[in-house]
């Protein structure tokens, strides 16, 4: 588990109130920052081609934040450049007639990132202990067990294998009305924007509680949550992914050894 700053100790309580968006740690400038991700990211890419080699060994990231969190740009960024055939990035969007079905958790693993694998979760069976219970979709008797259930889960995970880390993505009510007003106003994000928006905007303080609990009770030793400032998207893009190389650091991936006698091969003309 990284000795991140923002990291979220197993057992402690988070407020949310206290933990500045705007923070950009001890990152220094901006250009020494975006310097420090081009190192970063040439180190994610050699250490995910000797994960995908080695296939033993699998590595989760959840995203979550409020809406314009910046979850996708993200993404694009600490991943750029790592090969695709080694990456599969899922979204959850509402459970179709058929998950609802089955387990909360059924779609979920079923997304899991297989041997060798990066797996990215932009929104993730966290879904369904903050909308379901902001929205008012299932009372308290069905959406409070599912924190036990989930820790079960990423517990189960991680002992076939899989390396966990979450982060939620802080920004401040500010910040997300400048985002949300960037959409109106570029033509070429306003198909971002969704009416919809405006309605959790208004449950903002009944996200954050939503969201303090989650990550109070589901960052464990196995599966650490980590809140990374995001009101400054390069501050977020540097700070995840230190997280990210540390943490394929210390999985250690190796190349698999060679069968014997290649050593003797002589490629025919």
């Amino acid at each position: 588990m990284s000795s991140s700053p923002y990291l979220v100790k197993p057992g402690s309580k988070v407020n949310l109130g206290r933990i500045d968006p705007d923070s950009t740690g001890s990152l220094g400038t901006k250009e020494a920052a975006r310097a420090e991700l081009d190192r970063l990211r040439e180190r994610i890419d050699e250490l995910q081609v000797r994960l995908y080699a080695e296939r033993r060994q699998s590595l989760l990231i959840v995203l979550q934040a409020t809406d314009t969190g910046g979850k996708d740009g993200a993404i694009k960024r600490v991943f750029k450049g790592v090969n695709a055939q080694g990456l599969r990035v899922h979204s959850f969007k509402q459970p179709t007639g058929e998950e609802l079905e089955h387990d909360f958790l059924r779609r979920i693993h079923k997304a899991t990132p297989g041997k060798g694998m990066i797996g990215v979760f932009n929104r993730s069976h966290y879904e369904d202990v903050l909308v379901v219970r902001v929205h008012g979709i299932a009372p308290k008797t069905v959406w409070s067990p599912r924190f036990a259930a989930i820790n079960a889960f990423e517990r189960t995970l991680s002992q076939h294998g899989t390396r966990i880390i979450k982060f939620f993505l802080h920004i401040s009510k500010e910040e997300q009305k400048e985002r949300l007003q960037a959409r109106l106003d570029d033509p070429t994000k306003i198909w971002k924007f969704n009416s919809g928006d405006l309605d959790d905007r208004a449950r903002w303080d009944d996200y954050q509680t939503a969201f303090q609990d989650a990550l109070s009770k589901c960052s464990t030793e196995l599966a650490p949550w980590y809140v990374i400032p995001s009101n400054r998207k390069w501050a977020r893009d540097v700070a995840i992914t230190q997280i990210v190389a540390q943490t394929l650091e210390e999985m250690n991936p190796q190349f698999p050894s060679p069968e014997e006698g290649l050593d003797s091969i002589v490629i025919p003309d």
